[in-house]
């Protein structure tokens, strides 16, 4: 099974840079509707799902590093 649409619309928010504060909240807002909240809810569940890591990789991984390394620091 495949991701949605709304689950590779945030994988490819994740791939994108954002110039400057409050650039990326505004893209999720704006481009997906929803809240930054909730977007960072979907997004922390959709780095456990291995169709998300079948689907971009390089993303996914990156974004799990990233992860580990906040957890790390708490």
């Amino acid at each position: 099974m495949e991701l949605g649409h709304r689950e590779q619309a945030i994988l490819a928010l994740e791939r994108r840079g954002f110039p400057g504060p409050g650039a990326k909240e505004r893209a999720i807002r704006e481009e997906l509707g929803l809240a930054p909240v909730r977007y960072y809810q979907l997004l922390n569940a959709l780095l456990d799902d291995e169709r998300a890591l079948a689907a971009d990789p390089v993303t996914v991984n990156r974004l799990r590093r990233v992860r580990e390394t906040q957890r790390s620091q708490r």
